[in-house]
């Protein structure tokens, strides 16, 4: 049974916090910038952007149960009388009701930044908190400046933790976003060569995930992969910070939270880590050893905003990957049963890598073989042929058996590639997924990887209309300790 939704914005409150005027009195129990995703209660709040204004869709919002709409000017398609609310600056107003919303709320907000694992973090933070207290945390990765003002202006005045995800892609970005936030946990889960088109070195995209220090509250906390080379940097940039603490985590021995012992098997992960109240053993149900690193620096951040740790670290055995990030699916065609990971979501050479030993980690049924299908990693720079490149060594090492690629910088790994690696290549995703769909075969582990802008899930869904297909059940661990 759903319960109501709480009210989060009157009209009063909202016009104080913008400066604005309502044309009606409304209570809102939600907010929206897409009038696809309205649910009756929801302020719509027309953005506009480059290719598009917001203002053209006030009217369908209405219609689909938006209990009013925050706009620079009433549009010609909505009548008069019309429930509004006017600003000068539809962002603006969005970013006061953020600022306001921070403002009022008693939460305990975590930031969290990171080069890879930013949106799995914080989805499991949403969740081990939220065994703990009401837990808002941002939906998908709604990272940016429209996503983290969206994010905090939906955070209920009363709610126990608030977890905010922020992106970037420049030097710059992060500032106004923490800024904005004012985290009480400010993480960086990694600094990686990821973005490498805007940055000069892995240094200056450590300085530029560090911008979320800048926005953090008094007597907060760093939360650090210790294990990182970019960690001295990091916690030297933390201390020039109202941080009142640095809490850092991984498998080096100084590490707050630390491995003590992995069981990394193909499906998930036994692990027991310390940390400073104690030890805990818990399940991680997702695959790779990256995601024992991520547990760790959920856990850390549980400790840092003072909750539970234990509670936490038993609450992991209900997570699940968020979609395109490592999800497994059983597909049942005519000629038996093949296994599919999605992780199509984003990539880099590290998440790549990531999900190579998720694979070969994956034991094939009856003649089966490990597939890799691999679109182009983008923003890398001058270097991405040569990181193109560089992936067959992995591969290789991974023992994958036949690879197809899709774009023309994956071009430069398909050539790198020994012919009795090469699947297929294509120019496209698009093109290359009915060849993939007719190459696999019964016991295959196929593993789906690249860049959002490869459009790698039309792969995946070439892949899962191909059979029927199911989300795979988890299983224990099945390898040795390690990872």
């Amino acid at each position: 049974m759903s319960h109501p939704r709480k009210i989060l914005w009157t009209a009063a409150d909202a016009a104080a916090a913008t400066g604005g005027r309502a044309t009606a009195a409304w209570e809102a129990r939600g907010i929206s910038i897409d009038s696809r995703t309205i649910e009756p209660g929801d302020l719509f709040i027309a953005l506009s952007g480059p290719n598009f204004d917001g203002h053209t869709f006030v009217a369908d919002a209405l219609e689909r149960g938006a209990v009013a709409a925050m706009v620079k000017m009433r549009p010609d398609s909505v009548p008069t009388d019309a429930p509004l609310l006017l600003v000068e600056d539809t962002l603006t107003g969005l970013t006061a009701l953020a600022t306001a919303a921070r403002s009022r709320t008693a939460a305990r907000v975590i930031g969290v930044t990171g080069s890879v694992g930013k949106t799995g973090v914080k989805d499991a933070l949403r969740l081990v908190l939220g065994n703990q207290g009401e837990t808002v945390a941002s939906r998908g990765n709604l990272n940016n400046h429209w996503g983290l003002p969206l994010s905090l202006a939906r955070l209920p005045a009363d709610a126990a933790f608030g977890v905010l995800e922020m992106g970037m892609n420049h030097a710059g970005e992060i500032a106004p976003l923490a800024r904005l936030a004012r985290p009480d946990v400010a993480v960086i889960t990694t600094v990686e060569a990821v973005h490498r088109a805007h940055f000069a070195s892995v240094a200056a995209i450590a300085d530029a995930k560090a911008e979320i220090f800048q926005g953090l509250a008094a007597r907060g906390a760093a939360v650090l992969f210790r294990d990182n080379p970019q960690f001295d940097r990091l916690a030297a940039a933390a201390s020039g910070s109202p941080a009142a603490r640095i809490v850092s985590f991984g498998r080096h021995p100084d590490a707050d939270v630390r491995i003590v012992e992995a069981q990394v098997g193909a499906e998930g992960s036994h692990v027991r880590a310390a940390f400073p109240g104690g030890t805990v053993t818990y399940h991680v149900p997702v695959a790779g050893p990256h995601w024992v690193i991520n547990s760790l620096c959920v856990l850390a951040s549980v400790w840092a905003v003072g909750a539970d740790v234990p509670a936490a670290a038993a609450a992991f055995a209900g997570f699940t990957e968020p979609k395109g990030r490592g999800q497994r699916h059983r597909v049942t065609r005519p000629d038996g049963v093949l296994t599919v990971i999605d992780d199509s979501y984003n990539a880099s050479p590290v998440s790549v890598a990531a999900s190579l030993a998720v694979l070969a980690r994956s034991t094939p049924g009856p003649g089966g073989r490990r597939i890799a299908v691999l679109g182009d990693m983008l923003e890398l720079g001058d270097d991405a042929p040569a990181l193109h490149a560089a992936l067959a060594a992995p591969l290789r090492d991974h023992g994958v058996d036949r690879v197809y690629t899709a774009g023309p910088l994956m071009a430069h790994l398909f050539e790198a590639l020994p012919p009795s690696l090469r699947g297929e290549h294509a120019d496209s995703a698009e093109i290359l997924a009915p060849r993939v769909t007719a190459g696999v075969h019964s016991g295959d582990v196929v593993v789906v990887k690249g860049s959002a802008g490869s459009r790698m899930g039309i792969v995946v869904a070439a892949l899962l209309q191909s059979g029927d297909a199911s989300k795979a059940m988890e299983a224990p661990p099945r390898a040795a300790s390690g990872g």
